[in-house]
């Protein structure tokens, strides 16, 4: 997977130097935001964490204060989302999702059902160390069903490993049973299953499901469930398939149609930029039939947009 951002470490990298170009842009009348967004974008965010502690080092004050004062809008959240850590950043991102007016859902879907199974577990450790709170208790307390069974499931990050052979047509079976051949839905067999095998079994199990039922197991989904549990199980089983097709859908449709779902259209653009940002862009063109590159450019405006066209790295036109 290493390599396949489109956002990579500067060569000569000078932590104190970046943080005076930062510090210059700021300082005086006017802000010169193009020089922010061009070097941020340019920098690893391992990089961006030096500029950070640099920038407090020389001038006494913290930079990422400096720049929500400087900047507004779209443009200053997807700065700030640059300056954080990854963990960081998807720690505050489910505290928000937990604790603000009602449950976003979309972000407790989207992040427990891509991240890997080590990664859940490095969140969980963060979110007791930030807030003092237990991330499975805040979850469950803010969710119900079969909905909370499955996130619970996946806060537990315990997968299996590797491709079980001799449960592939047995998985199948069940949830043919449980869902397609039964009058009525038993979800907690979906939850079980979708959330304990590893992606690699699943893909297996997809396939048999498949020759069993003549269906996708996405189309019996659909069918079968509905609200939270429904979209919770057709990411989880999006990402065993594959992680950049997940991202490369949820950037398409975070711009499609009347207005822009920008929270996820940025969530998506800085946590993908040094991960996957490469495949989500190949399989997005092949999927929608237009580039990633043409679609921000023409859904976003001013420097919010051209910070997104830099983290997209390219047209695949």
């Amino acid at each position: 997977m290493a390599g396949r951002g489109t956002v990579k470490a500067s060569g000569n990298f000078n932590a104190s130097a970046d943080a005076e170009v930062l510090y210059k842009a700021m300082k005086g009348l006017g802000t010169d935001e193009d020089a922010i967004l061009q070097l941020l974008t340019a920098r690893s965010n391992g990089q961006r964490q030096e500029i950070k502690s640099a920038y407090k080092t020389q001038f006494g004050k913290d930079l990422i204060s400096d720049l929500k004062g400087e900047l507004g809008g779209k443009f200053e959240t997807l700065i700030v989302a640059l300056m954080t850590s990854p963990l960081a950043y998807d720690v505050t991102s489910l505290r928000n999702a937990i604790k603000g007016a009602g449950t976003d859902e979309k972000v407790l879907v989207e992040i427990l059902a891509s991240r890997t199974p080590q990664q859940v577990k490095d969140i969980s450790a963060a979110y007791r160390k930030e807030y003092d709170d237990d991330l499975e208790e805040d979850i469950s307390g803010d969710t119900s069903g079969h909905f909370k069974r499955l996130l619970v499931i996946l806060l537990q990050a315990n997968r299996q490993k590797g491709i079980q052979e001799g449960n592939i047509e047995a998985d199948a079976q069940v949830l043919f049973k449980a869902g397609e051949q039964k009058f009525g839905t038993d979800e907690q067999t979906f939850v079980t299953i979708l959330g304990n095998r590893s992606p690699e079994h699943l893909r297996k199990v997809f396939d048999a499901y498949m020759k069993l039922s003549g269906f996708e197991m996405e189309e019996s989904i659909k069918r079968e469930t509905s609200g939270g549990l429904r979209d919770l199980l057709l990411a989880v089983v999006k990402c065993a398939r594959s992680v950049p097709t997940y991202f490369a859908e949820s950037l398409y449709y975070a711009m499609k149609g009347a207005g822009t779902d920008d929270e996820t259209l940025i969530r998506v653009m800085v946590t993908r930029s040094e991960v996957d940002m490469l495949d989500i862009r190949t399989d997005f063109r092949r999927l929608f039939a237009c580039s990633l590159y043409s679609m921000v450019k023409g859904d976003t405006g001013g420097d919010y947009r051209k910070a997104l066209l830099l983290l997209c790295g390219g047209d695949d036109a």
